[in-house]
């Protein structure tokens, strides 16, 4: 009997423990492994089966497994930094470790692999997108005129923004997608705010992500936009956009929207419109949306 209590005991205890599983998402990063002698793959198809054999095992006794993302860089950077030996599925497993409160990783909760490894990319773009923007928004330092910190103020006139936006926009499902144009690349962030019979708050994340990105677009006048669709069932979807302006926002005209949406934005060609989609001029900021006087 004591020997039956201690497996149960035992058994309750392991659905009690948290696990990583580092994952490897896309073959370049999988033929990078094959280096180690320790790692025993050699078929990326035949890995990733064998991970949602594992997955689907722990989820079945009641186990909570959290999915990281494995860079095999970021991985051989870290065995050097603490000088430990790459070549080790101890290494791994100490990395992978690191990585369920540093990296980019997603609660697995039964769906398909193939279902959670796009949500695992996204995750990680989010999170480079976030942490870039935040290291450009850090670089600015102080303006010359105030002494106010410049990515802190810029951050601050983002986040009232969109309060702004989002306390003015009609009721609905609210699609957020804004957009800076930086020295090497664009920066996209996207934001999902309900504003209907649940009131669903908006997620933290996302909340900081676009709200950084918005703010890097306002502090360094980059070219860029913020766009916004409402969903709403039984009404056709509404669209309304802004034009980024140094610590402000430019409304578009109904035209104006229509012509971004109804454009290829890489080869300039007309796209038809969307059926059930108003395009309109968006809910006006009043003063407070189009920026202080004072622009740093």
């Amino acid at each position: 009997m004591a020997y039956t209590d201690h497996r149960t005991l035992r058994r309750v205890l392991r659905r009690e423990i948290a696990g990583t599983i580092g994952l490897l998402t896309d073959e370049h990063d999988f033929r990078t492994m094959r280096r180690y002698d320790s790692f025993a793959f050699d078929d990326h198809t035949t890995y990733l089966k064998h991970v949602e054999a594992v997955l689907r095992m722990r989820a079945l006794q009641g186990s909570h497994t959290t999915v990281a993302l494995f860079d095999p860089e970021d991985y051989a950077a870290f065995c050097a930094k603490t000088g430990i030996d790459p070549d080790s599925h101890t290494s791994r497993a100490r990395f992978t470790a690191e990585l369920a409160s540093t990296g980019p990783a997603v609660h697995y909760e039964g769906q398909p692999l193939a279902d959670l490894l796009p949500t695992l990319v996204d995750e990680a773009v989010r999170q480079a997108t976030r942490e870039y923007a935040t290291a450009l928004l850090a670089r600015l330092g102080a303006c010359a005129s105030c002494g106010e910190d410049l990515g802190r103020a810029a951050f601050a006139r983002a986040s009232h923004l969109l309060a702004r936006i989002l306390g003015t926009a009609p009721s609905g499902h609210r699609h957020l997608v804004c957009s800076v144009s930086g020295p090497s690349e664009t920066l996209v962030a996207v934001l999902h705010a309900d504003d209907t019979a649940g009131r669903t708050e908006p997620d933290e994340t996302e909340t900081l992500e676009f709200t950084t990105v918005l703010a890097l677009g306002l502090a360094t006048a980059s070219p860029g936009g913020l766009v916004m669709r409402i969903s709403e069932p039984g009404a056709p979807d509404r669209v309304h956009g802004w034009r980024l302006r140094a610590f402000g926002l430019e409304p578009l005209t109904a035209g104006e929207v229509f012509d971004a949406y109804c454009t290829d934005a890489e080869t300039g060609d007309l796209i038809p419109p969307e059926s059930d989609v108003d395009y309109c001029a968006p809910p006006d900021l009043g003063e407070e949306g189009r920026g202080p006087v004072h622009h740093h």
